[in-house]
């Protein structure tokens, strides 16, 4: 082996495990708010193409009549999702975002939400925006999440 193929495997082996190529555990994103506290479980830097998970916790601190989680659609352009458990009692696109109700939460309960999507070919660079909670119509807190799409 030349010098020049040693240093080429030794940097993409290097790459793959500083995680720069995906790969690495999914970091959580975790937003306190005077209601409910907001965790997001998603992966921070994922391939073109690949299956991903996402997990979200809402957990309450006083009661909500109607939990809603909502997602801004620039967050999953260029996503097909598949599943979500458990399954929103209602769901509808109002006021610029995905809306999926839960009903009501008391307090210390928490929703634990389960997502399975895949990322579609023509998203490429990444993709950003909110995951937001609210009791009803009215807001409780929004926490940003960002995901980097390699090839």
């Amino acid at each position: 082996m030349t010098p020049t193929s040693l240093l080429l495997i030794g940097g993409l082996l290097l790459t793959a495990c500083l995680g720069l190529a995906g790969g690495q555990p999914s970091p959580r994103a975790r937003a306190d708010f005077a209601l409910a506290t907001l965790e997001v479980k998603t992966p921070g830097i994922i391939r073109n193409g690949e299956f991903f998970e996402t997990e979200i916790e809402v957990r309450s601190k006083a009661g909500i009549e109607e939990a809603v989680l909502a997602v801004e659609p620039r967050l999953w352009r260029d996503m097909t999702i598949n599943t979500m458990i458990p399954a929103a009692a209602e769901e509808e696109f109002r006021r610029g975002e995905f809306r999926f109700s839960y009903g009501p939460l008391e307090a210390g309960e928490t929703l634990r939400i389960k997502i399975d999507g895949q990322i579609n070919p023509p998203l490429f660079a990444g993709t950003d925006g909110a995951i937001a909670v609210y009791d009803g119509d009215r807001l409780i807190g929004r926490q940003p999440i960002s995901i980097r799409v390699l090839p």
